[in-house]
């Protein structure tokens, strides 16, 4: 089986060979860049679990991608288990190949989940809060929050990407430059907001986005501070 560093490689040659970007690869297994890039990195451990959205979206085997043969006894039995059983069965062999190469094997982070309250738009409004939190994975540090939501659209880039998870503290009490989570028109959106000489507005970090005047006009209210 290979190394986390040879499947790095290899999926790396294997986008090249296809003439994908990051963003192309990230959008076809259906992850966030930032996620790919910190694989690619190596800031990250590649998520084995993922390895069969990898394979199919760069026209290879997930055996190819790990190192398997396909005639292998042991191949045959992999593909007949769960996700859960084949993360186990990959880290135990990993821990195994380790030992023999006496390499000291550092313990590898759990993954985590958190509660999804939904979708946030970056771009023309969603709605928000049902009520019904979904539990994602998620790569790396889980800030203390209130509530964790997606973002929807590329009006925050290059901050947030489109399908990023941020997270939230609720309050009403903000101040000019954070970026908030704004009740806009019966919408919700992430923004900036900027409260200055010529009044008050919910301003977008893509440029290609118009500002949001807040005034008499519109209905406006904060759900929270985004964490960052």
């Amino acid at each position: 089986m290979r190394t986390n560093d040879e499947i790095v490689n290899l999926i790396k040659e294997l986008t090249d060979n296809r003439g994908y970007s990051i963003s192309e690869l990230a959008r076809r297994v259906d992850m966030a860049k930032s996620a790919v890039s910190r694989y690619f990195n190596r800031t990250r451990e590649f998520p084995l679990n993922r390895v069969n959205e990898f394979a199919s979206a760069l026209g290879v085997t997930p055996e190819y991608i790990l190192g398997l043969s396909q005639d292998d006894d042991i191949v045959s039995i992999y593909n007949q288990l769960d996700t859960n059983r084949k993360n186990n069965v990959v880290n135990y062999a990993r821990k195994q190949l380790d030992e023999q190469n006496n390499v000291v094997a550092f313990p590898i982070p759990e993954k985590k989940q958190v509660s999804v309250y939904g979708v946030v738009s970056a771009g023309t409004g969603e709605y928000l809060l049902d009520g019904k939190p979904e539990l994602v994975p998620y790569d790396g540090e889980v800030p203390p929050h209130d509530f964790a939501l997606v973002v929807n659209g590329d009006s925050m880039l290059p901050l947030f990407e489109d399908k990023q998870i941020i997270f939230v503290n609720k309050t009403k009490d903000v101040r000019s430059g954070q970026i908030v989570i704004a009740n806009y028109d019966q919408q919700a959106y992430v923004k900036k907001l900027i409260k200055d000489d010529n009044g008050c507005r919910l301003v977008s970090l893509n440029k290609k986005y118009d500002d949001m005047p807040i005034d008499d006009n519109h209905e406006m209210s904060i759900f929270g501070v985004v964490v960052l």
